[in-house]
């Protein structure tokens, strides 16, 4: 991280630069803020350390310049002087903190590792939007694939509130994040946060960051990814999964747009829209106690619902073709294709994994999968297998007494395997008079294999 100094005094400029420097910064010197902003314009710096009393033009004054120039920079101000009407002020400019003379030097460097933890996670974010844009569109063409974008198109310029439902691997962060890259936001982090993913202990610690102290091993101040997503996105997946206590503090932040890190009592406006994601049933929730009602009428002004891949099953050739191309390219493999009884084996599948579970089979395809053409004997061993080894075709979309005798026809031929087609004991076994089993197996049609 380059670091920039600017203080009328010497001893100052030198006795930071030599601490900083030892951290493994590079530091940049100004004894004025005319020769700070032109160090400005000369080197790429991303932290500015300010003075607030300098000769001719103030710290202050210089602030206020560099907000104006198209540069990205965190600013830290100190003084000796001041009141606290310039700390306000300076707070009020965007500074990161400011600090007090005679300066405590484990709180200059805490300040710095803060702020350079913070801009390589706001650079890695960005970093991955660009990755998840480049690899994780909204796939499908299907009437409800349609459905959804629309709804995307309309509520992504504004700042509304999203909630997101769907079974699990349907595509709720893709949804979310589609949103954020057609919002006025694109061009500032998306960042998640998975409450199922994160001990009820530490969500708090995580999402609205802790002060130094603030419980054991809290050793330094830390940003929570509420902060790291002030001006852009926060997408809070599983929200049913998060603390009442938790709740509580997200539904202000949603009405006042403020809150507190964990142990701090400084209280932080921030700016960042907030899209919220859940395969629970949230009203069941409310009315066991476990969600709170305000918070989901909050976050429930635009609900969006995916359908599962079962109810969008013409998008699955276009999803399995796509992800063959994506793995392709990723696992730098020869473009591998299916034929057309593989892709229909693929359609008849009921996918309990949804889109997840399919794209994590075609990864398995394109790397298990000798030969280019990836044909329909190829998928089996790779299903997620029923005690028969075949997927469950009667829970498909169809008829109810075609279902039923999708169904019979199945578990009849399963328990005639299990007893090796002793029609007695089957029959013993399932309740049955034997004519009448062996009159229902000539009905559905069940051979006995060769």
């Amino acid at each position: 991280m380059n670091i920039l100094i600017v203080d009328d005094e010497r001893n100052i400029r030198l006795t930071l630069r030599d601490i900083l420097e030892d951290e493994g910064y590079t530091i940049f010197l100004a004894d004025s803020a005319e020769a700070g902003l032109k160090q400005l314009k000369n080197e790429e710096i991303d932290l500015a350390i300010l003075d607030v009393k300098l000769p001719n033009m103030s710290g202050i004054e210089m602030f206020k310049k560099i907000n104006t120039l198209d540069i990205d920079i965190d600013v830290l101000m100190i003084s000796g002087h001041s009141g606290i009407e310039t700390a306000v002020e300076a707070v009020k400019l965007g500074a990161y903190d400011f600090l007090e003379k005679p300066l405590y030097m484990d709180r200059i460097l805490t300040a710095a590792r803060n702020i350079n933890e913070k801009r390589s996670l706001i650079s890695r974010v960005k970093q991955g939007d660009k990755q998840l844009s480049d690899k994780y569109n909204l796939i499908g063409e299907s009437p409800e694939m349609g459905q959804i974008k629309s709804i995307i198109s309309r509520v992504a310029p504004t700042d509304s509130k999203v909630l997101i439902r769907g079974e699990s691997g349907t595509g709720k962060e893709l949804v979310a994040y589609a949103i954020h890259q057609q919002s006025s936001r694109v061009n500032a982090p998306f960042v998640r946060f998975n409450s199922a993913a994160i001990p009820n202990e530490l969500v708090e610690s995580e999402l609205f960051g802790h002060e130094k102290g603030a419980f054991t091993g809290a050793d330094e101040r830390k940003a929570g990814k509420l902060e790291l997503a002030h001006g852009g996105t926060l997408f809070l997946d599983e929200i049913g999964d998060m603390s009442l206590s938790a709740q509580a503090k997200v539904l202000r932040v949603i009405q006042e747009g403020t809150f507190e890190r964990v142990g701090g009592h400084k209280t932080i406006e921030i700016d960042t829209r907030i899209l919220a994601a859940t395969h629970k049933n949230l009203e069941e929730m409310i009315k066991q106690g476990q969600f709170r009602e305000d918070l989901f009428f909050r976050l429930n002004v635009i609900p969006i619902t995916l359908p599962s891949l079962q109810n969008r099953t013409g998008d699955i050739p276009i999803l399995a073709n796509h992800f063959l191309k994506t793995f392709s390219i990723e696992l730098k493999m020869i473009q591998k294709s299916f034929d057309a009884k593989a892709l229909s084996k693929l359609e008849s599948y009921t996918f309990p994994g949804n889109v997840r579970e399919l794209r994590n089979l075609i990864e398995r395809l394109c790397i298990l999968t000798a030969s280019e053409i990836i044909g329909d004997t190829d998928l089996s061993p790779h299903f997620i297998q029923t005690s028969g080894g075949e997927s469950y075709s009667f829970l498909k979309s169809k008829a109810l007494k075609d279902a039923k005798l999708e169904f019979e026809a199945y578990y009849i031929s399963q328990q005639l395997k299990r007893y090796n087609w002793n029609i007695s004991v089957v029959a013993d076994k399932l309740g049955m008079h034997q004519p009448n089993l062996s009159r229902k197996i000539k009905e559905l049609n069940i051979g006995k294999p060769d």
